[in-house]
């Protein structure tokens, strides 16, 4: 599965009423650590294909990714990836501890 965009508030929502399980990637198209994570993200992906990934570009949509932080009650960070169970936020990581390794335990939940 691909990077699925959030670009609203309202699509968030949506999201987290769901019940959704998944992980949120919070990232900065300005920042050479964001886009490490992005490579970690994508490679993570390429193993596990059929996890839903959603992107929020911070820069661009910088009100969606200040409401995941305040709905998930999770500090945000940039780059920041989230965990959800449930619709809710069972992990997170930011900058250099986002690894395809840690991606992989955290989704496995080992």
């Amino acid at each position: 599965m691909a990077l699925q965009e959030l670009n609203s508030s309202d699509e968030l929502d949506d999201l987290l009423s769901s019940g959704i399980s998944g992980l949120i990637f919070k990232h900065s198209s300005r920042c050479s650590v964001s886009t490490e994570a992005h490579r970690e993200v994508t490679k993570f992906l390429t193993d596990s294909p059929d996890v839903p990934v959603y992107l929020v570009l911070v820069v661009e949509n910088r009100p969606t990714s200040l409401a995941i932080a305040e709905k998930l009650a999770v500090t945000h960070a940039s780059p920041q990836v989230i965990a959800l169970r449930d619709g809710e936020a069972v992990w997170d990581a930011s900058h250099w501890d986002i690894t395809q390794k840690q991606l992989q335990t955290a989704w496995s939940g080992d």
